[in-house]
């Protein structure tokens, strides 16, 4: 009887009928496949630092003339008067950051609740309709927010919340100053609460991800040794799940210093800085977006693309602040 021999079409380097040319040309094939991959995805990363750096590159260059004429001043000078061509970037800087900052104060606990909420005490036929909801927010464009921000959401503000806080306050060293009159609706809180329901559905939905890949066997351990839910979830749930919690957050506090549109309508953009939260302010983006079409003067326009490259190194800085502390995380935890 005659054996049979079966080859395998999908991988003929390893056939028997093959000789030694033909496994080789198989090989190489495989080979040069490999090659391929390897130079697009070492291509793809260096056209992110080519084009980072050209985008760098372009705003030194745009940014120059404004640093040459005002120098350090143009850090610490609140003036901005494009009739005179004289400006200054700290009440731009001054707004993103207090905006931002409060945003993320009031977004991050209550993104945290909610996805606590969602992965380990919600009932499950309300867990995917609540976390469907939470994400459709972060779908509704910016202008959406900023439109109800200015004509339903602020006039709710000066009517109720402001009034309150003022006459709550009044007598508070610091908070008196920090919630001073008069309650104008629109200024830096309203924009500050604006930001954080923009930033709350990305805290939310990367926080529900990373705890819902927590292994259900180190939690089920946990409640066996005899730990509530409270102690499960923060002795197990979330140092398990740090990293990806940090990130979250990192990218909501990204939207929030970029975000254009929506504070613009609802801050107020007065270029001036002010003790109180309840005071019109400005952001580096709210700025750039009114100013940019109607820059005139070669100074306006240098002035605001320095406030552009302010935006981009508070960034810059933010990010690698932020992987800085998980890469000393990363080191506590023996990694």
């Amino acid at each position: 009887m005659t054996a049979v021999t079966t080859s395998s079409p999908s991988n003929p380097s390893f056939d028997p009928s093959f000789d030694r040319d033909d496994r080789k040309r198989a090989l190489a094939g495989l080979r040069f496949g490999d090659q391929v991959f390897a130079f697009f995805c070492r291509a793809a990363a260096i056209a992110v630092l080519v084009i980072l750096s050209g985008v760098f590159v372009s705003l030194i260059g745009g940014a120059w003339p404004a640093f040459h004429k005002f120098g350090l001043a143009f850090f610490v000078t609140e003036a901005w008067n494009p009739v005179t061509d004289n400006f200054g970037a700290i009440a731009p800087i001054f707004g993103t950051l207090v905006t931002s900052a409060i945003a993320m104060l009031i977004a991050v606990p209550i993104g945290l609740g909610i996805a606590i909420f969602l992965t380990e005490l919600c009932p499950p036929a309300l867990r995917r309709p609540l976390g469907i909801a939470i994400e459709l927010l972060a779908g509704i464009p910016s202008i959406i927010y900023g439109i109800w921000g200015l004509f339903f959401f602020a006039p709710f503000l000066q009517q109720y919340v402001q009034p309150a806080l003022i006459k709550t306050f009044a007598n508070v060293p610091v908070l008196s100053t920090l919630f001073a009159g008069p309650p104008y609706g629109i200024g830096i809180l309203t924009s500050a609460l604006v930001l954080a329901i923009m930033v709350l559905p990305f805290v939310t939905a990367v926080s529900r991800d990373v705890f819902d890949s927590v292994p259900a066997v180190l939690k089920e351990a946990a409640y066996g040794l005899g730990c509530t839910r409270w102690e499960v979830v923060r002795n197990i749930v979330i140092p398990f799940t740090r990293v990806g919690v940090i990130g979250g957050c990192m990218l909501g506090l990204g939207r929030a210093l970029g975000e254009t549109m929506a504070v613009t309508f609802v801050i107020g953009n007065a270029h001036r800085i002010s003790g109180s939260i309840l005071a019109p302010g400005t952001t580096i983006s709210a700025t750039i977006a009114n100013e940019f079409t109607e820059a005139v003067g070669d100074m306006h326009t240098s002035s605001l693309l320095a406030i552009g490259l302010i935006l981009f190194i508070i960034s810059f800085i933010v990010l690698a602040l932020a992987r800085l502390m998980l890469m000393r995380l990363d080191v506590k935890a023996g990694k």
